[in-house]
């Protein structure tokens, strides 16, 4: 191969993978190199530099200056000592190079091999970086291309220009069945820049798939007149997708359906027949849960803030339809609003809220000391606990109409006794021989040994550090020595906070 052959192979390559022509050169310098180390048969270093112009090389063995350990240079063919470099060069430093021109290769058979071999591993390297340069921006978004092979239900995507997607079997739509020379669409939803294995990862089951397709198929929400909000699916099955109009004029349920469900049958056709229920988004949770059980109809709905839960009553004949098949539609449901849902008949509904009832009219009685008619009040004006009545602001008890104002100081100035009675019970308790959580939790305690401490009124590692040695050695399993050390990890808190001043 002469010098004109070498630009021809660089403009070549660099042409038909669409890689640098520096890429290709260097990759011919790499192999020239390795072909140089094996006609020595040393494990050398060596350079080759490869004029971009005209083709012509030159070779250089290379040493690396370091600093010689106690037993000398780790690879002699490779390094060299910084003092020996710096006689004839007195201004080198560790890590630079020292260089010899040496004979340069010429290009037979077996150095033509070794340059094909790198040379391919760089053109793999650069396409890859390609790929990751060309893909990095459009993650999260629609992609395109033909089926190139399927092995063991994972599906390998040509995307074109070289790239390659990949779908994992997880990732494909149950019982959906595509073959080679087929066109598919999917959610890119990673690009991976690893040296080996896919880099584009892409998924036909992932709730972001159905709303992209939705932007495809509906123009207003590309144009953000139409906003979805949330997605959940059980993939080739069931859909729903949770919607608003940024609009007032528009109705955003009919924009995605579409003249006679055209819009709608696209995206369901492209899902392998997946059913997509449209439901509108409501800023009140209450009304979007009941939107969401859409086709079942809810008879009531009760909502607890504390557990972000609701539980959702529907006539009994309708019972089988809110749940759904495998309880498919209340999951949807739940996974839609984010909240969790509980479906239940109207009978079993009104038993529990009955009983839930019954439990905060007997509370507020023994709590509050009043008759079951105030009680009973009480709780059909919402409130729950004690805590409520001590410290919601008077003018809402105020409005109460069975109450006035003296029957309202009375019930807060009660219920603000009984906290504190409360709180008293709690302090009592661990008085009496109840470990706090920081004594439990600290190095070296056990629960055995903690029970003890509480027992003699050591229930929390301040009291721990307030202790002595002596004081210790009473209690039995501990002398001196582990008396001393737990006594040190119970003041650390006190020696941090001094430093800390």
């Amino acid at each position: 191969m002469d010098n004109k052959e070498i630009l021809l192979v660089a403009d070549t390559v660099s042409n038909e993978k669409g890689v640098d022509r520096e890429i290709i050169f260097e990759a011919i310098e790499a192999a020239l190199a390795s072909a140089t180390r094996k006609k020595h048969q040393q494990d050398i270093e060596v350079r080759v530099d490869i004029d971009r112009k005209t083709g012509e090389y030159d070779t250089y063995r290379r040493w690396e200056v370091v600093e010689p350990g106690e037993n000398g240079l780790e690879e002699p063919l490779r390094q060299i000592t910084v003092d020996a470099a710096r006689i004839d060069n007195p201004e080198i430093e560790i890590g630079d190079f020292i260089e010899e021109p040496i004979e340069s290769v010429e290009f037979g058979r077996i150095a033509a091999q070794t340059a094909k071999q790198v040379i391919v591993q760089k053109v793999r390297e650069a396409e890859r970086r390609k790929v990751i340069d060309a893909y990095a921006d459009r993650e999260g978004t629609l992609v395109m291309g033909q089926v190139k092979r399927v092995e063991r239900g994972n599906v390998y995507v040509d995307l074109g220009d070289n790239a390659e997607g990949f779908i994992p079997r997880e990732e494909m739509i149950p019982r959906e069945s595509v073959r080679p020379g087929d066109r598919i669409r999917g959610y890119l939803y990673t690009v991976a820049s690893e040296v080996r294995g896919p880099q584009l990862f892409i998924s036909r089951t992932a709730p972001e798939f159905l709303v992209e397709l939705f932007k495809l198929e509906v123009p207003e929400v590309g144009q953000e007149l139409i906003e979805i909000i949330s997605a959940a699916r059980d993939p080739g099955m069931r859909a729903k997708i949770a919607v608003k109009s940024n609009d007032p004029r528009m109705d955003p349920v009919g924009a995605c359906v579409g003249m006679r469900g055209s819009r709608v049958q696209s995206v369901s056709n492209e899902l392998a027949g997946e059913r997509v229920d449209i439901i509108l988004w409501d800023e009140n949770p209450a009304q979007f849960a009941v939107n969401a059980m859409s086709p079942a109809e809810v008879a009531s709905i009760v909502i607890d803030e504390e557990t972000h839960s609701m539980d959702i009553a529907v006539p009994e004949e309708k019972l089988s339809q809110a749940i759904g098949r495998g309880g498919q539609n209340i999951k949807l449901a739940s996974q839609l609003t984010g909240w969790t849902l509980n479906v239940m008949d109207e009978e079993t509904a009104e038993e529990k809220s009955e009983g839930e009832t019954r439990q905060l009219v007997q509370n507020f009685m023994e709590q509050l000391d009043v008759d079951e008619e105030v009680a009973i009040i009480l709780v059909q004006e919402g409130l729950t606990s004690i805590d409520e009545v001590a410290y919601i602001p008077e003018s809402e008890l105020n409005e109460i109409e069975e109450f006035d104002e003296e029957i309202v100081q009375e019930l807060r100035g009660r219920a603000r006794d009984a906290l504190l009675t409360m709180a008293i019970a709690r302090e009592e308790t661990a008085e009496a021989g109840e470990p706090q959580d920081d004594l439990l939790t600290m190095e070296f305690m056990t629960p055995e040994l903690a029970q003890k401490l509480a027992r003699r009124g050591i229930c929390t590692m301040e009291d721990l550090a307030e202790q002595s040695t002596d004081e210790l050695e009473e209690i039995d399993g501990i002398d001196a020595e582990f008396a001393g050390k737990l006594i040190m990890k119970a003041r650390e808190p006190w020696f941090a906070e001094a430093e800390a001043n």
